[in-house]
């Protein structure tokens, strides 16, 4: 059974191989535009600072040099019920030099399109067993991020050979650009 965290919250995942889905509904007053929310993973060594450029995984970067971290693809709706965007990862794989792997979730163009978070709802994140499709957490973000663009959902980190999850919740109003700066 799924344990369902809190903010703040610290979880050992204990599977080798596991895959990130996010998902996310639009609230009825939208702005009449398409909402496209991308999914970003940032591949970070003991400085807190990518591995290297090729370990920013995005929507025009589907997968690490190793192979052990894979993006399904880009969800430009969000629509349907469960997960609307995908990552694999296979811990077996990984590069040894990664020590953490952010999740962020943003808004495409937010503010060309004048959207932030505060008109998104039922965003989550969860964490399965890829090979045996059992849920080990979920994280939903409960907050009204009323201005934010961007939204740290959370972070995997290796603590002593030991892998966990950290539900996060922190967002900002720069968009993907501050993240990128943040971590390059």
């Amino acid at each position: 059974m799924a344990i369902n965290l809190q903010k703040g919250q610290r979880e050992n995942i204990n599977a080798p191989k596991f895959t990130v889905g996010l998902g996310w509904d639009i609230n009825n007053t939208s702005t009449g535009t398409a909402f496209d929310l991308d999914a970003s993973l940032f591949l970070l060594g003991e400085n807190k600072k990518l591995v290297s450029d090729n370990h920013f995984i995005f929507y025009n970067n589907l997968e690490s040099p190793d192979k052990a971290v894979i993006h399904t693809g880009d969800n430009l709706t969000g629509e349907g019920s469960g997960d609307d965007e995908q990552i694999k990862i296979d811990l077996t794989k990984i590069d040894p030099a990664v020590k953490e792997i952010t999740v962020v979730v943003t808004i495409h163009e937010a503010d060309a399109r004048r959207q932030n978070f505060g008109q998104v709802r039922n965003s989550f994140i969860r964490i399965f067993n890829t090979d045996t499709n059992e849920e080990i957490l979920k994280y939903e973000l409960d907050e009204d991020f009323s201005i934010e663009t961007a939204v740290e959902f959370g972070r995997i980190y290796n603590r002593n050979g030991e892998w966990k999850f950290e539900a996060v919740g922190s967002g900002q109003r720069e968009g993907l650009e501050k993240f990128v700066e943040m971590y390059q």
